[in-house]
């Protein structure tokens, strides 16, 4: 049996601009691609904390350090600029792969830079 599981997030992660009418669909700061294992035109999972909205596209460079979330093209048309938004990518394992694989999560601050790299998600209700 395969399983879809969890390969890698960026949490909480704020929009830096919109553009409908560029080519491209979510434009990731380099170090934050690097930090999550996530390779450019890679299938992404965008889901805006910010109102709810969930698409899936694929992730292209922005410059390295840059801070820059950038929802280009139909994606524009999901957020807006300031929006938080989680960033995932998923990758399907074996059943015994799945259950020693730990997936990749990388925290940012208010400006897209890189806090914490970890593999436990905090579950609601634990201290912090």
């Amino acid at each position: 049996m395969l399983i879809t599981t969890l390969k890698a997030k960026i949490h909480r992660a704020r929009v830096t601009g919109i553009h409908p009418d560029y080519e491209g669909s979510c434009a990731i700061d380099q170090t934050l691609l690097d930090a999550a294992g996530l390779l450019e035109f890679e299938q992404v999972h965008l889901y805006n904390v910010s109102n709810g909205e969930r698409l899936v596209t694929y992730a292209i460079v922005a410059p390295a350090g840059s801070g820059t979330i950038s929802l280009n093209g139909a994606a524009a048309h999901k957020a807006a600029a300031g929006d938080l938004m989680i960033i995932a990518a998923y990758a399907v394992l074996t059943e015994a792969e799945a259950r020693r694989f730990r997936p990749t999560l990388v925290y940012v601050d208010a400006e897209n830079h890189m806090v914490r790299v970890g593999s436990e998600i905090k579950r609601a209700g634990a201290p912090a």
